[in-house]
């Protein structure tokens, strides 16, 4: 990739922008032999070769601007006036047509495959080959270095491809408000993720989704409702995916073309350049450089998941094309914030048990599995290479399982995690119905007793073992604090305890964005006014901070007892 030099100066205008792109994934990767030369590509076809296909993104008409990441456009160094100047609105809208130069007047779309839970599915396909499978709705239109940092910035909700599989491409006012929200709340928290830029929403424009009646508690949708179209613009260093090398492992291992091997290489060592070259060095061989890949993508996907559930959030659909191969979270479709600690808690219908939330490690080492699986091809000529790709393989459990305890003792404020402690926890807030989020922010005030505990029991009546076992946890919690920790994180003196808190505090967050925020703040963007989705931006960019006595009151609370087992609000079917 070529070095790009830059200025320090803020971006302004979009001509100021495109002084900025380098397009790295378009200008050393193959591009589908038979796509069209002017990226009129809009009907599902099958896709044999290549790693991108070039097409236009389709503008949604009419578009009005929603709101735009204030945070991000700064670390960008992006004016904050830039969102809503007419250019910037119509490309991230969708119409690229005008674009200034060196920005290209034509996007991409890339292929994938799908595994669920380790399991390889080309039914999904409707070819039933794998090749019709990819990027449906989603179009890249810009890639760059800003700062000194590579991004690739992709419309959702773009329009069809051809891996579209006849559906209209588009996503709905609904579902990219709660990803546009979603992704700045998560980066907040300190979870490696994809980023939001921007959300504009079409005044004319709108497409049929299956949805539910009005408090229904129905798992399958009921009725067709008419929605208004939106793009949001997710950015991150690549989009590359764990079903994209596995697309091309695949086709390497069943030597499905001529240059099958050869474009599986591409891929990721391009992926290597994209994602990990800080940790790579670029003279290695390739078997060498797949080895590393494979040791440091374990490290970021297993420190990713201890995150996950360190903030209470469950990605719902975490099959390999939702696997982000850099290691941070990618696709917001049905995800969720517990509300209630459930180690099963699952945001989606259709995804059972293996996706719930306690199961996250094991559906990881899935897709680990998968990730490893789309690699070995390359390292057949090199038997020591072969087995140093299934240790680091067979390894994933173990480290998983040490990132997990470090997690749970840091929420706990322990230096060293107590299995004993943490089972008797879990049983204790199965039994007491406890809000996930809320009980642990309130152990990290070090409470002398269980009173401000209680504040997070969804029970309001307790028998007096109950009450008890509390009790008697708290002391044993602690006197492990006191026996185990330094002495000046402890609870020993108003001091330490003091620090303890604070250090806490900084793993246990006040707010996180559930259901039941977002519902009003979408249902009020359907008569076209935004003040929910600007206050969510707000309370939720900053969600370890004490906030005001009005906000905790809004967003600092147990979830409603009418709000549970409600469609749309406990669980949803799709992400339209």
């Amino acid at each position: 990739m070529k070095e790009v030099i830059q200025s320090s100066k803020s971006v302004k205008t979009l001509n100021d922008l495109a002084k900025l792109t380098d397009y790295s994934l378009m200008d050393t990767l193959d591009c589908d032999p038979d796509a069209t030369k002017n990226g009129v590509d809009h009907s599902p076809r099958e896709v044999f070769t290549g790693h991108y296909v070039p097409v236009n993104p389709t503008p949604i008409k009419d578009p009005q601007y929603i709101a735009h990441s204030k945070n991000f456009f700064n670390e960008l160094g992006f004016c904050d006036s830039l969102a809503q100047s007419d250019d910037f609105v119509s490309m991230f809208s969708g119409d690229i047509s005008q674009v200034p130069t060196p920005i290209r007047p034509m996007g991409w779309a890339c292929g994938y495959a799908l595994s669920i839970y380790g399991t390889e599915y080309y039914q999904q396909c409707p070819f039933q080959t794998g090749n019709g499978y990819g990027d449906g709705r989603a179009v890249s239109i810009f890639e760059g270095v800003i700062k000194g940092k590579r991004w690739e910035m992709q419309l959702k909700g773009g329009g069809r491809t051809p891996y579209c599989r006849g559906a209209d491409g588009r996503a709905v006012l609904r579902s990219s408000i709660r990803e546009f929200l979603a992704q700045e709340h998560m980066h907040a928290l300190g979870v490696p993720t994809s980023r939001s830029l921007s959300l504009y929403t079409s005044k004319t424009e709108t497409v049929k989704r299956p949805w539910y009646r009005e408090a229904s508690y129905s798992k399958d949708p009921e009725v067709m409702i008419e929605e208004a179209v939106a793009i949001s613009t997710r950015v991150a260093p690549s989009f590359i995916r764990v079903g994209q090398l596995e697309l091309f492992g695949r086709r390497a291992r069943k030597n499905e073309h001529p240059k099958a091997m050869e474009e599986l290489e591409k891929i990721v060592l391009h992926l290597i350049e994209r994602e990990y070259s800080e940790q790579i060095e670029s003279n290695l061989t390739t078997a060498k450089k797949v080895v590393l890949l494979a040791r440091e993508f374990r490290s970021r996907l297993t420190s990713l998941i201890a995150h996950w559930i360190r903030v209470g959030y469950c990605q719902g659909n975490f099959n390999s094309d939702n696997c982000a191969a850099g290691g941070y979270t990618l696709d917001y479709g049905p995800f969720g914030f517990c509300d209630m600690f459930d180690s099963k808690f699952q945001p989606w219908t259709g995804g059972g048990e293996h996706f719930s939330f306690l199961n996250q490690p094991m559906a990881a080492q899935r897709n680990f599995h998968v990730f490893c699986m789309a690699l070995l091809p390359l390292l057949k000529s090199d038997e020591n290479a072969v087995v140093e790709l299934d240790q680091i393989r067979s390894g994933f459990s173990t480290v998983m399982l040490e990132k997990m305890k470090k997690m749970w003792a840091t929420k706990l404020g322990l230096d060293t995690f107590d299995a004993s402690l943490f089972n008797e926890l879990q049983i204790l807030m199965v039994k007491t119905s406890v809000d996930y989020t809320i009980f642990f922010r309130e152990l990290c005030e070090i409470p002398e007793d269980i009173n401000s505990l209680r504040k997070s029991f969804y029970k309001d009546s307790l028998n007096e073992s109950i009450l008890n076992s509390w009790s008697e946890w708290l002391i044993k919690w602690k006197s492990l604090i006191n026996a185990s920790n330094a002495v000046e994180i402890n609870a020993t003196s108003l001091q330490s305890r003091d620090k303890l808190s604070h250090k806490m505090k900084s793993v246990n967050p006040k707010y996180s964005l559930r259901e039941w925020f977002l519902v009003p703040a979408y249902q009020q963007a359907t008569e076209e006014s935004y003040s929910l989705i600007t206050e969510l931006q707000e309370v939720m960019t900053t969600p370890y901070t004490e906030q005001t006595k009005e906000i905790d009151e809004k967003y600092y609370k147990l979830k409603p007892s009418e709000l549970f087992e409600i469609a749309g609000i406990s669980h949803i079917s799709c992400s339209s």
